[in-house]
Order: structure tokens, then sequence, then C-alpha cells
């Protein structure tokens, strides 16, 4: 390929049912070239994400999921290192910067939208981890305590495999997740410090949890929904607090379009138990070294906590990762190296 042109993943069609790589389209064109205030950037990595299916399938009003149509080029959080940009912007040529929009080679991105990288996290790669979303939601919004029992609900994926880990970081007492093979099972408790996994499909997972925590459950950090929170309700102790991250149950259902994820639930037993139900409210804290990422590089480079990952090298794989992740093959955050 020429140092002129550079490569883009377009949305093909729409599908019926989950995406699959047919439905993509890797587009070659001229390498953009920046107006005033714009930063010409080379992607290094990018993030592979399951709300993707949440955009295929239109969105969702008044969050930040707006529909993708076919032809529309696909986005999410990217690292990329400044090719060129404006004088006043306090970047430079070979800084690394994130910013939103991957899928693509190069990318111009409004200097405001670009954030420099600095050295708190040993790989860069990792900013592209749900770190942030892991942390805050076991401190701010489920106030983990120490010898709390924390149920993490998709614990192989992105923020799940991170979650456990920093749960036990944080002093819970017993850490339980679900995933959807033994094998994930087993890795979640020989790598990623689980004392337990529940396997989807295998039998219901209020008998699994019941099983797993026969003294009930303090925390639960939800990336799935469905089955899984009905579980985590009825096996919840008296003032056990829920935080409600992520909606895989909807969003990686063929007979949904991902953009709604409805369960139903025993409200009574919200009542009876005074259980907390909150939606991961995003992040506030956003400094040049906000706690989760000092507190995440330094797990990281004592080795006490580790990055599960798959790397795919070539944009032109990138649908494939996609499917791949939708179907269940990784454990952790999916990137892709352009």
């Amino acid at each position: 390929m020429s140092s002129t042109t550079s490569r883009t993943v377009r949305l093909a069609a729409m599908p019926d049912g989950l995406p699959k790589p047919e439905h993509f389209t890797v587009v070659q064109a001229p390498v953009p070239v920046p107006d005033e205030g714009e930063v010409l950037v080379r992607n290094r990595f990018f993030q592979v994400f399951p709300a993707l299916r949440t955009l295929i399938g239109g969105g969702v009003p008044g969050t930040p999921f707006p529909p993708l149509r076919p032809g529309d080029a696909l986005f999410g959080a990217a690292i990329g290192e400044v090719v060129s940009a404006p004088r006043d912007s306090g970047l430079r040529a070979g800084d690394l910067v994130q910013h939103w929009l991957g899928w693509r080679e190069h990318a111009v991105v409004p200097a405001a939208e670009c954030t420099p990288l600095d050295d708190t996290l040993p790989d860069p790669a990792a900013h592209l981890g749900q770190a942030a979303v892991a942390y805050t939601a076991l401190t701010r919004d489920a106030r983990v305590r120490p010898g709390d029992t924390v149920f993490v609900s998709g614990g192989s994926g992105g923020v799940g495999s991170l979650a456990g880990q920093f749960a036990r970081m944080l002093g819970a007492g017993r850490v339980i997740g679900s995933t959807g093979s033994r094998d994930k099972a087993a890795r979640l408790v020989s790598e990623l410090g689980y004392d337990a996994a529940l396997v989807r499909g295998e039998r219901p997972i209020a008998e699994q949890l019941a099983e797993a925590a026969p003294d009930g459950i303090d925390v639960l950090v939800d990336n799935v929904g469905g089955e899984q929170l009905r579980a985590a309700i009825t096996t919840a102790r008296p003032g056990a607090r829920f935080v409600i991250v992520g909606t895989l149950a909807g969003q990686l259902s063929p007979d949904r379009p991902g953009t709604t994820a409805p369960v139903e639930i025993d409200t009574f037993q919200l009542v009876a138990k005074r259980i907390e139900m909150r939606g991961h409210g995003g992040l506030d804290d956003t400094g040049p070294r906000p706690e989760w990422a000092e507190r995440f590089g330094g797990w990281l480079r004592s080795g006490a906590v580790t990055f599960p990952h798959a790397r795919v090298t070539g944009i032109e794989q990138a649908p494939r990762a996609l499917h791949e992740l939708i179907s269940g093959r990784h454990l952790g955050a999916v990137i892709v190296e352009p």
C-alpha cells in the first residue's frame, strides 16, 4: 500500500441478526488532510467492543451510541501517533494520543479531542482496556468493602477480566465470575484470581451462584443482565450494592437488535433486601493522572494484576475480530494493530 493512502473499515450492509465479516468492507483512500485546529494521527491500536452491535442496530437515543448506516466508517477508542499538529496544540510529531476515531489507519481529529498519553501505564495498549470502568464501578458505584463477596457477570470480557482482579486487590473476601465456556471458567480461576466461575448454559445460573456463594453476595458488577441479574437478586444479602455496567444479554442476542435488554425482575426482593441498584455513571476522574490509572499502572508493574487481551494484526482482520468477540472466542479486551 502506498504511504499516501490509508484504509478504513466501513459498514457495508445491515445484518439480519448478529454482524459477520461480510457485513463490513475495508476501503482505501488518500491519507486525510487536516484542517486548521486538527491533528493527523497514524493509529497504532484500536479497540473492538461489543457495543458496536448497538450502533449497527440503530443506536440508543440519549446515549453516546449513534446509529451506523451502510457506508459509515466504524469508530471507537484508539491510540495513535501524531503525524502533524497545530503549533499551539501542545502536541508534537511522534506523541502518542488517545482519541475516538479507530477502525482506520489514519485519522484527522480536533486537537481538543486528543488526549496525550504518559507512562502511567507500562503498555500504551492498556489504555484501550476497561480498567477505568472496572475500577470506578467497584470503588465509586458499588463501594466494595474488605471481606465482600463480589459477583462479576461476564467475568471474561473486557470489564470482567479486570473487575475480578481489582475486587481482589481492593480487599474482597470472595470473587465469583460467570462466562460462556468451561475453558474460560478454568482460566478465570487459574489466571485472574476468581474463587469460582459459573458457566452460562450448563445449569441455571441461580443454582450455580447459590453453590458458589452459599452466604450470599454483597456486590454485583453486572455486564450481562438477563438471567444473571435475576440470579444475583435472589442470592443478594441485605444491603447489597449492584452496579449495571453492560447489557450483553441484549447486545449479543441474535433475536434482538442490540439496542434493548429487557429483563423481568422481582422488585419485591429489591425492597425486602434493601438492594441498591444503579447504572454505571461514566467516568468523572479525568485529571492528568486519575486514581484508576495510577493504581492500575502500579499493579501492572508489580505483577499483581494482568491486562488480559488479544491482539489482532492488520486492519483487514478487524471485521473478523469483531465476529470472534461476539462469538465469545477471546478472553479480555480485543485490540487491533492496523
